[in-house]
């Protein structure tokens, strides 16, 4: 649970640093940063879904040789 909490730390401060460094605006910083790990849980749960989906296809039964 340490390294999920630090690594949400990294990610805000990250997500902040490069919203504020863009606009100059602290208040759009601390939107973004929180606003942004939100939407990207979200996408990462699409994205986890469509990898399923391949593994599955690529998983399929194994061809087997026919015999001559």
């Amino acid at each position: 649970m340490i390294k999920t909490a630090t690594f949400a730390v990294m990610h805000f401060s990250i997500a902040f640093s490069v919203a504020y460094v863009l606009t100059g605006d602290v208040v759009v910083g601390g939107a973004v940063a929180l606003v942004e790990p939100a939407v990207n849980t979200v996408a990462y749960y699409f994205h986890d879904k469509v990898w399923d989906r391949i593994r599955r296809r690529n998983s399929g039964p194994a061809m087997v040789p026919e015999a001559a």
